[in-house]
């Protein structure tokens, strides 16, 4: 109050009613200018080849904030008027801070405008470009936002060196106290740098399983088959076995056919044949093998093998499907029977009748 009293005495009435013109004045037409700007920038975002630049500048302009440009006019106010040294540094500082608090917006607007685009044009196409523009994001508004902090107070003559340093210090007790949290950090930038999954891949995690959601700096998230979000932590994510059937190339098929003891041999030798057949009759498929594998309990059983050429699960499915139905129609024309469980009882002779008797139980055994 002192250095605002000797300043009123240092000065007339008339001084003080040309800074406080200068003051409305300066603010004012900064405020026009950037309204006028901000109008030049959305027609010209309407034409033109680089209309995604006038985009990107008006938004930067948009992050002006009026309240940061009343320093300015407090800067030329205070030129029509003498002032005690103190309160001009004073003022002096006030003028810097918000400057670098403006710029500071002005370049987050920037990069956080560019990085959207570029994530927007990828979305969908491609999964890995996405997740690390997203961490990018993030980190550039933390980068910028540190170094303009300390900026601002180095200019009010903090001592930054003795602030980096307890912060050092700080930072490890700090560290030690959130050491989970900072875990599920690293464990996202191990996510982004290493890539075993990305945004929009199918993946199964012990007994859960959906697709990749979301990517965060603590968790992962994941979209279940049956429409409800399941949320990892990244930590135990990364300890975890994961499968991602996104990267399968190529889907291995193993099936068993169960055939009837009663099937002649001449058939018999001809099954392997049929299911070949059957097989390599569809499209996206790479035929293995096709054995006579084992003798069953109650059936022969026989091993087919062949590959899908394709990591869609509905593809597998609809090939499989035609598969099925192809050896169902051969079978029932060839007169080859499936096997279903099924036990033989033998009883002992009667020793009053002399009889011997056979029993075939199909089904359930009673």
């Amino acid at each position: 109050m002192k250095l605002l009293y000797e300043a009123w005495l240092s000065n007339r009435l008339y001084d003080w009613g040309v800074a406080a013109a200068f003051l409305i004045g300066v603010w004012l037409a900064l405020i026009v200018v950037r309204i006028g700007a901000t109008r030049v920038l959305r027609s010209a975002a309407l034409r033109g080849s680089a209309a995604h630049y006038a985009i990107t500048a008006g938004k930067v302009l948009d992050a002006t904030w009026i309240s940061l440009l009343l320093p300015l006019g407090l800067y030329a106010a205070a030129s029509a008027v003498e002032l005690p040294p103190k309160l001009d540094r004073g003022i002096d500082a006030i003028v810097v801070v918000a400057l670098l608090l403006q710029t500071a917006l002005w370049i987050n607007c920037a990069i956080t405008t560019w990085l959207s685009r570029l994530i927007e044009k990828r979305r969908g196409v491609d999964s890995e470009a996405v997740t690390i523009l997203a961490l990018l994001k993030f980190m550039a508004h933390v980068v910028i936002w540190t170094f303009a902090l300390l900026l601002i107070l180095n200019h009010l003559n903090f001592n930054i060196t003795a602030l980096v340093t307890g912060l050092g210090v700080g930072g490890v007790a700090v560290a030690l106290a959130i050491q989970n949290i900072l875990g599920d950090l690293f464990a996202s930038l191990s996510i982004v740098l290493d890539k075993p999954f990305v945004i929009g891949d199918f993946i199964v995690v012990g007994d859960c399983m959906g697709a990749v959601e979301h990517i965060g700096l603590k968790t992962t998230r994941l979209r279940s088959l049956g429409g409800e979000l399941i949320v990892f932590s990244n930590a135990d994510l990364l300890k975890s076995r994961i499968r991602n059937y996104k990267r399968m190339y190529e889907r291995r098929v193993e099936f068993t056919i169960n055939i009837s003891y009663d099937t002649p041999l001449d058939k018999l030798r001809d099954i392997p044949y049929m299911l070949r057949e059957a097989v390599e009759a569809q499209k996206q498929v790479r035929f293995d093998r096709s054995h006579f594998k084992a003798y069953g309990e109650s059936s022969l059983v026989f091993e087919v093998v062949y590959y899908v050429l394709s990591a869609d699960f509905n593809v597998y499915m609809d090939i499989q499907q035609a598969i099925n139905i192809l050896i169902f129609r051969r079978f029932a024309n060839e007169e080859i029977n499936f096997a279903y469980p099924a036990r033989t009882l033998y009883f002992r002779k009667n020793a009053s009748s002399g009889e011997e008797r056979h029993l075939t139980l199909a089904g359930e055994l009673i």
